[in-house]
């Protein structure tokens, strides 16, 4: 930068002393004309999408914490579209799409490394699953293919396809436009993105209740005041039941941890996120070397974001079931997310018996990766007071007619 020394630089990045704030503090106001609660991905994106595409700038996004505190930063950050319904496919690659973009859309630069993603299928069902999955993808245009043993090893020459592996490698479901991205920097630029559009953030701002009458919103009730509106957003992970329930809508819905661990950083080997469903295990490494571990949910509904031994020592001898030569690293932290899992392992989206309680909650281990499609389409919902196709499966009501979008198949820790 012209004129702009190296010490000024180094200075202010120890003091931020000229560098203005990336989105503001504002008074709450007594109304908005949407309040959305929840400040990760897809809150944020909700909101932004609100003001940029359709105009609508009296925004209020919530959160109890910072933003990012929930789920968006807790997640290992993993990107695709490889699912397994026609429905989950399409919804997945709009989302995939948007977040190639991202970075020129909000003029901020949140890594997304397109890096590729691999199923491992270790037996012949995993293989016949690998295949009907890659056929489904086929169909709708989304780059997915089965490759042998031998095209596992060319692509990730650490992993163990011998023949005397306890999990041999037979084959995988390899997705290249899968990768992984920079999740605090989703959030973060999603909230610059909305505050310079004219949306209120206001974190520390915890909702209480949700005024109905008649069948209809009237406001929300949050730690700083009342809030009148006809229209509330929940986008909450991990408390989408109890944000629900205070509209008096209930949510099929369970909450389980999703745990996950981080190594020390070491040189780059890996150019391909490895997911493994037999074994509950998936690794990819960051641009700054360090190997993200993550598993299945925990065997147990719980709202706990604490780490735990059994998870970690098992977790670890799944790794090296697939890749020795990492005996020797060092695991520097672990953690916890919120998980609220479906029936059918699909969102719910979309709009509720409550005339303006629209919900975007149910993602289980999917959320992150759907960020910026849900956001689009939740303020498509809004501005339109119409439901878009690309979530006309995933609304409420499809629990009491039946008709499950079955994502499990796809769930396989292949977050």
């Amino acid at each position: 930068m012209r004129g702009y020394s190296a010490w000024r630089l180094f200075r202010n990045g120890l003091t931020h002393r000229e560098w203005p704030a990336a989105w503001r503090a504002h008074e709450l106001r007594p109304s908005y004309d949407v309040v959305i609660i929840g400040g990760g991905v897809h809150g944020l994106a909700t909101a932004y999408y609100l003001a940029v595409n359709h105009g609508i700038r009296n925004v209020a996004v919530l959160d109890k914490s910072y933003i990012g505190s929930g789920g968006s930063g807790r997640n290992t950050a993993i990107i695709r579209s490889n699912y397994l319904t026609p429905e989950g496919v399409a919804f997945y690659d709009r989302s995939l799409r948007l977040y190639q973009q991202l970075s020129a859309t909000l003029n901020f630069n949140v890594m997304f490394s397109q890096r590729g993603h691999m199923t491992l299928a270790h037996n012949d069902t995993s293989l016949r699953t690998m295949t009907w999955r890659a056929e489904v993808n086929k169909l709708q245009d989304i780059d997915s293919k089965v490759i042998g043993p031998d095209g596992v090893k060319r692509r990730v020459p650490y992993l163990d396809v011998s023949d005397g592996a306890r999990y041999p490698i037979l084959g995988a479901l390899y997705h290249p436009p899968g990768g992984i991205i920079r999740h605090d920097a989703v959030v973060w630029g999603y909230a610059r993105g909305a505050d310079a559009a004219g949306v209120h953030i206001h974190q520390e701002t915890e909702v209480t209740g949700i005024e109905t009458a008649g069948g209809k919103v009237t406001g929300v009730r949050t730690n700083r005041g009342t809030i009148a509106t006809g229209t509330v957003v929940n986008s909450t992970a991990g408390w989408a039941s109890t944000v629900s329930d205070m509209a008096g809508v209930a949510m099929p819905v369970q909450t389980f941890p999703l745990q996950a661990a981080v190594t020390e950083p070491v040189r780059p080997f890996l150019g391909t996120v490895i997911v493994s469903g037999s074994l509950h295990v998936y690794v990819s490494q960051t641009d700054r070397g360090e190997l993200v571990f993550g598993a299945s949910v925990d065997p147990f509904a719980s709202y706990s974001t604490r780490g735990s031994l059994e998870f970690i020592e098992g977790l670890a001898g799944h790794v090296l079931e697939l890749m020795p030569s990492l005996a020797k690293m060092r695991l520097l932290r672990q953690w916890a997310g919120l998980c609220d899992m479906t029936p059918d392992y699909s969102p719910i989206m979309g709009f509720t018996p409550v005339e303006g309680f629209l919900v975007d909650v149910g993602w289980g281990t999917y959320g992150f990766k759907a960020g910026p499609v849900s956001g689009e389409a939740i303020a498509e919902c809004i501005a339109t007071s119409r439901t878009p196709q690309i979530i006309g499966s995933f609304g409420l009501e499809r629990f009491a007619k039946g008709d499950l979008v079955g994502e499990k198949g796809a769930a396989a820790v292949g977050h």
